[in-house]
């Protein structure tokens, strides 16, 4: 067993929270939005919101990638230095909502490292954070799978470039948030708030189909997400950092395409907090040149009703350039 394995297997189970809370913005609501492309009024309209009973602008499904992604690098900053960011590989993510994440939540994030392997000369890792309110009740749950090369193995040429175009970090300036050991959490799941989807369960059938939508990417949709959602990762948006990678052009990011699935299966919904659960492997990256924009098409069919609860799990499909980019992909929503 390497060093580094050693130093993974004891971070195993250990729950960490992040020091300080987030403060969810009403403006933060709405340039998330647009940077997924969510089009229904209650993300950017208070009235249209109440109207469906939430209190304030409800934030989309993957808007928690911004409190997960501070979560994850603290992680790998503190514990696992050795992990270039910038070489890690985001394969897998898994969203459980318990009520939706609203204007004024002030939230804070506690991240596990769930499970760990070392295999084919790549480290695969799987972490698993909780998303709290300020009365400390789970609000959101997710796991994500990352793989690297094993052992930390970095590519200095990519390391250095990397190091050239990403954002200078201030000297001095002290740290917003660090870990803090958290043994005593427990993570408890609150009752699920009432929904009001447009869509009522005696009007699906299993084998319904959802109505073809594409979405369209652009480089500056790119650059436009890498900012609002923090995520600084060049192969986004860096033609010399993708050549040195053997990538055939700058990719979308992972949670971007998940974000446009989320907003694909909550607008046919009616009500941004009726997906409950939403899951994606990542397949294939979607290339976004510069002549002309990425089209991104997504079909869902009903595959399961849940009569008991009022709920429906759809398959969904993604494609682009005549590829699948999901490998699997469902959502669990609920119906009126």
């Amino acid at each position: 067993m390497t060093v580094a394995a050693v130093d993974v297997a004891s971070l195993l189970g250990r729950v960490y929270r992040i020091s300080d809370h987030y403060e969810v913005g009403r403006e933060k609501i709405r340039e998330f939005s647009r940077a997924v492309q969510a089009t229904l009024p209650a993300h950017y309209d208070e009235g249209a919101a109440n109207a469906l009973g939430h209190s304030g602008l409800i934030a989309p499904t993957t808007f928690t990638a911004i409190l997960g992604g501070v979560a994850q690098r603290c992680v790998f900053a503190e514990f696992l230095p050795d992990y270039d960011l910038s070489q890690v590989l985001h394969t897998e993510q898994h969203i459980t909502a318990y009520r939706p994440i609203m204007t004024g939540d002030r939230l804070s994030s506690r991240i596990t490292l769930e499970s760990y392997r070392a295999v084919h000369g790549q480290d695969s890792f799987v972490f698993t954070t909780y998303i709290t309110d300020s009365s400390d009740v789970v609000v959101q749950g997710s796991k994500t799978t990352v793989i690297a090369r094993a052992g930390g193995v970095i590519d200095a040429h990519i390391a250095d470039a990397a190091e050239h175009v990403l954002m200078a970090e201030l000297e001095g300036r002290p740290s917003a948030v660090r870990l803090i050991d958290d043994a005593d959490f427990t993570a408890t799941e609150p009752q699920r708030r009432t929904s009001y989807p447009r869509i009522d369960f005696s009007d699906i059938a299993v084998g319904d189909e959802l109505p073809t939508h594409t979405a369209y990417l652009r480089r500056g949709d790119l650059v436009n997400y890498a900012g609002v959602a923090g995520d600084p990762n060049p192969i986004h948006w860096n033609e010399n950092i993708v050549d040195l990678v053997g990538l055939d052009n700058v990719v979308a990011h992972g949670m971007l395409t998940m974000g446009l699935g989320a907003e694909y299966v909550t607008t046919w919904l009616g009500d941004p907090g009726a997906l409950i659960d939403y899951g994606v492997r990542f397949t294939r990256p979607v290339y976004v040149g510069v002549e002309a924009p990425a089209s991104v098409q997504f079909t869902g069919k009903v595959r399961t009703l849940d009569p008991a609860t009022r709920t429906a799990t759809i398959a969904l499909t993604a494609t682009a350039g005549g590829s699948k980019i999901f490998g699997r992909s469902t959502a669990t929503v609920q119906l009126g």
